[in-house]
């Protein structure tokens, strides 16, 4: 099984395979920090740090900051999955039409709509495992 996670603090987020610690793979869904619409991806190995999108459009783990822009970048709403409708797809609150989704094992934010391909649609559709 893939899973997600993040090298160091304010790395770049990737998907991986057999992470170590495996709490370095593990986030908590909280409400959105921006709006209670969304949700936020809290770090379990690392509290009070959440997946955000960077201006590069990586999704990075980043120390929580009380901004408006930090808590805009660390919110996304979620909603039914684009390839596969039991799971979820992420659109970033402060970018709307622009979703998480794993390319080349590093998540980022792209733009996606209907039109776009069966494989960009797959990449951005994750399946949620509780532990």
């Amino acid at each position: 099984m893939r899973q997600i996670t993040a090298v160091s603090v304010r790395s770049i987020i990737r998907i991986d395979a057999n992470v170590s610690p495996a709490l370095d793979s593990q986030f908590r869904v909280v409400p959105g920090l921006v709006s209670s619409t969304g949700i936020s991806l809290e770090s379990i190995n690392f509290p009070g740090y959440f997946l955000k999108g960077n201006a590069s459009n990586k999704i990075v783990l980043e120390a929580y900051a009380d901004t408006a822009a930090y808590k805009g970048d660390a919110t996304f709403l979620s909603s039914p999955g684009w390839a596969d409708s039991s799971k979820v797809s992420l659109q970033s609150y402060s970018q709307p039409g622009y979703y998480i989704r794993h390319y080349d094992y590093v998540l980022q934010l792209d733009a996606i709509n209907a039109s776009s391909s069966a494989t960009v649609k797959s990449d951005a559709t994750f399946g949620r495992t509780d532990f």
